[in-house]
């Protein structure tokens, strides 16, 4: 079992900055590929970035050059910084886990690929 634990989300304004965290406790060792989603009202789940246990990392498009995902791994803490988040960027931001074993793909990048989910996190943009 992995329990998941989002922090830091918020009210930010257009072109600021805000830190996500999630922490991970449990049977962390069987931790592969750890990844953000969000999903905004209306809107599909989208995944929004993903690192693996080698740190091999992806970003959605969207985001390339603003968020960057990294992973402290004596933390047991994957972050995701967000720089100059636009409005469109608002949603419930969840972090997950992938146990057990690497995905095909170069990350995880399915929901359904992941095992373990936080509660999540609301980042609202606005100014």
């Amino acid at each position: 079992q992995v329990q998941l634990v989002e922090s830091g989300g918020g009210l930010v304004q257009p072109g600021g900055t805000l830190r996500l965290s999630c922490a991970a406790s449990g049977n962390i060792f069987s931790i592969y590929d750890m990844g953000w989603y969000r999903q905004a009202p209306g809107k599909q789940r989208e995944l929004v970035a993903a690192i693996t246990s080698g740190a091999n990392t992806y970003s959605v498009d969207s985001v390339k050059g603003r968020f960057i995902i990294s992973r402290d791994n004596a933390k047991n803490t994957v972050y995701l910084q967000m720089n100059s988040p636009k409005p469109e960027d608002t949603a419930v931001y969840s972090c997950a886990a992938k146990v057990g074993y690497y995905c095909s793909g170069y990350v995880c990048s399915a929901p359904s690929e992941y095992d373990y989910w936080g509660q999540g996190t609301q980042v609202t943009v606005s100014s």
